[in-house]
């Protein structure tokens, strides 16, 4: 199906990458994936597209297992279109890293392991799940036909347990060290420009605020309650004889303060997960965070509870003292829009529904297919530059908000050229479609692949 002006301008930015014939077969699969329903498989993705007789079909699996492209330079490139887009200009950005496992199966996969669930275990029991678990970075937008924000995947990387590097007599690489190796990548792409960086308990480490600190960027992260936090060093301390002190006297832990019946707790009205307000209690303050070996990070650390007990009392840190607690919380709470990406792509976009098997092809893949939700709403905004993207109405539920399913479904009945079909001069009621056409929407109504 021939594609409009507006569809090649967005795949344009991202042609430079390829070579000539490969960038032929990859617009195919990009237009096929996002017309697939069930399995996004490249046979999937053939048949939508009406390819479902080609013999040369094996020239589309190889490029993704053996043509010569760059995942990181188009991970650059969709960033840069993205903050282009979305972005107000001199803007900073605000940025979620998350992990997700992709879980499969299969002899041949080397990179799978064995990863604590997290949601289903507890202290007395753990549950552990097999699969690829990929670390992404997602870049928090504000899109024009929707008041949520939105995580827009731009970089994902495969972590493997330490078992498995093992195996494969590899270095093991933490989900810290992956971490600060990203957020570097990023400040190369994007030199200047100010962002915060928002991450679960497994990026609440000392080092990756360093590293945010360094670059010019803010780290916002849950604090465990236990923390060794310090004063800031007085006048005094600095200028006194021997070995400069990092750190002043040591402050009372946070578990501490959470029971002390001298704490002051204010009431503050918090944007919570629902978009609702939440009454919660505060406490805040400014510290050093000090581990053996590495500098001691300034941080402003917030400790919050629940005044119903519904929620455990939590702690919160980030790597700028002067940000307010309320800004610290809001920013934080934006961490579950990378949530809801992960799983509009396993509900939309076919996640662990592919059945590459080679290192290459699957490194490849699973991060293509994240940056294809991005591309989705770059799409969108293509073909709707006012922000009117159709909401899908019924009787019985009426929607508000535009949600990604929208924005997938106005790309796709664009693809299908709106269907805009003549008319039979004999019946004005009948449209007059092409049997090609036909045959891709049989294909797209009545296969799940």
């Amino acid at each position: 199906m021939p594609l409009s002006p507006e569809i090649l301008s967005v795949l344009a930015i991202f042609q430079s990458v390829f070579t000539a014939p490969t960038w032929e077969k990859a617009q195919v699969l990009i237009v096929g994936t996002l017309l697939s329903h069930g399995r996004h498989t490249v046979t999937a993705a053939l048949r939508q597209m009406g390819r479902g007789d080609q013999t040369d079909f094996s020239l589309y699996h190889q490029v993704l297992n053996r043509a010569q492209w760059s995942p990181l330079e188009l991970s650059r490139l969709l960033l840069q279109a993205l903050c282009k887009a979305f972005v107000a200009v001199g803007g900073s950005l605000t940025f979620v890293i998350d992990e997700t496992l992709e879980r499969r199966w299969g002899l041949k996969i080397r990179k799978r392991g064995h990863f604590r669930d997290s949601l289903l275990s507890s202290r007395k029991k753990s549950i552990s799940n097999s699969g690829l678990r990929w670390i992404v970075l997602s870049l928090v937008v504000n899109v024009p036909w929707t008041s949520n924000c939105v995580a827009l995947p731009v970089m994902s990387v495969l972590a493997p347990s330490p078992k498995v590097n093992q195996k494969l007599k590899r270095r093991h690489k933490t989900i810290g060290r992956w971490a600060r190796q990203m957020i570097t990548q990023i400040r190369r792409w994007l030199p200047g420009v100010p962002f915060k960086l928002i991450g679960d308990g497994a990026y609440s480490s000392v080092e990756l605020g360093l590293r945010c600190q360094k670059l010019g960027g803010t780290l916002i992260a849950p604090l465990v309650l236990d923390a060794q936090l310090f004063e800031p060093l007085s006048p005094q301390e600095k200028t006194r004889m021997g070995r400069p002190p990092e750190k002043g006297a040591r402050l009372p832990k946070l578990s501490a303060v959470l029971v002390d019946p001298k704490t002051v707790w204010k009431k503050a009205r918090v944007k919570w997960y629902d978009g609702q307000k939440r009454t919660l209690e505060i406490v805040t303050g400014t510290a050093l965070w000090k581990r053996s070996g590495l500098k001691a990070l300034p941080i402003r650390w917030v400790l919050v509870r629940d005044p119903s007990g519904e929620l455990e009392p939590k702690a919160y840190f980030t790597t700028d003292p002067k940000q307010t607690a309320l800004s610290v919380l809001e920013t934080f709470v934006l961490r579950w829009t990378t949530e809801v990406t992960f799983e509009e792509s396993r509900a939309h976009l076919g996640i662990e529904t592919q059945r590459q098997w080679s290192d290459l092809a699957i490194e490849r893949t699973t991060p293509c297919l994240f940056g294809l939700y991005s591309l989705a709403f770059l799409f969108a905004h293509a073909l709707h530059p006012d922000g009117k993207v159709p909401i899908q109405q019924t009787a019985w539920y009426e929607k508000e908000k535009a949600t990604f399913s929208d924005t997938l479904a106005a790309v796709r009945r664009h693809l299908w050229g709106d269907f805009t079909y003549s008319t039979s001069a004999h019946d004005p009621d009948v449209r007059l479609i092409p049997q090609k056409d036909l045959i891709q929407l049989v294909q797209a109504v009545c296969y799940s692949h």
